[in-house]
């Protein structure tokens, strides 16, 4: 049974020390367990908050939220997207999760990149045109075309849509237009695929420069390659850029992040 829990890190279990879901009990201890209730983001992004209500993560429109408890006019649970625990206005969600059948392509429409649709009739789905919109399993080919597309959008920490993003989100947004697995953190998108060398790089290998350690919720700085010598990511200062490897190694390394490393999908 450890073995199930090794699967997922601490701080995306859905347990408290007074509260776990139904599927922990026997793996952690808790004072109860509940089955969670599924429901929908509604909105076209909904923050999710830690427990000090600093946003750690968003909801896209049609992202299922795993709900376990209510308090204040918010509920905590987990996002099935991507995993993170955290807590969400309720006003935001609807309840159900049903199975989408179209996915946002456009990143200027009025609902974000990747955002899950099943009905274009309702809501802010009635809002979208044909080219919006492309089937769910139809994919993009190339996560650096993607991430092209946003240039320019801010950064904001804990945003991961095509309207702000951070560092991890944009990776994340980009992979998940193609297809491929999206972790959410830095240090769970540098153990994805294989490693590659720093002298063998090619367009669309990741790049992650992981923190010390401390703050679980910021392990790292992502970016995705363009070609062998430059990358695209998403920066405090200026947004989404386009920079060369070498001067953001030297300004992350003398930041206190350790030398990048290098994924290949």
């Amino acid at each position: 049974m450890s073995d199930v829990l090794d699967l997922l890190p601490p701080g995306d279990r859905l347990a408290r020390p007074d509260l776990a879901e139904q599927a922990l009990e026997g793996l952690v201890h808790a004072s109860a367990y509940r089955k969670t209730e599924p429901m929908h983001c509604r909105v076209a992004v909904a923050d999710i908050v830690s427990d000090g209500d600093a946003r750690i993560d968003q909801l896209l429109h049609g992202e299922a939220f795993d709900v376990l408890d209510r308090a204040n006019g918010r509920v905590w649970g987990r996002a099935r997207r991507d995993g993170v625990v955290g807590w969400v206005v309720l006003d935001s969600l609807s309840a159900g999760a049903p199975l989408a059948t179209r996915r946002v392509a456009a990143v200027d429409a009025v609902l974000p990149l990747n955002a899950l649709v099943v009905d274009t009739a309702e809501g802010l789905a009635g809002e979208l045109g044909e080219a919006d919109l492309q089937p769910v399993g139809d994919f993009e080919r190339d996560p650096v075309a993607v991430a092209e597309r946003l240039l320019g959008r801010p950064h904001e920490p804990g945003a991961r849509s095509s309207i702000s993003t951070d560092c991890s989100g944009l990776v994340q947004q980009a992979l998940l237009a193609c297809g491929l697995p999206g972790p959410r953190r830095s240090d769970a998108q540098a153990e994805l695929g294989r490693a590659v060398s720093a002298d063998g790089l090619k367009r669309g290998d990741i790049v992650v420069w992981l923190a010390s350690g401390g703050d679980r919720d910021w392990t790292g700085h992502s970016a995705l390659m363009i070609d062998a010598g430059r990358i695209i990511h998403s920066t405090g200062s200026r947004g989404v850029v386009i920079e060369t490897l070498v001067e953001v190694e030297v300004r992350c390394v003398a930041e206190g992040f350790a030398t990048a490393v290098f994924r290949r999908l």
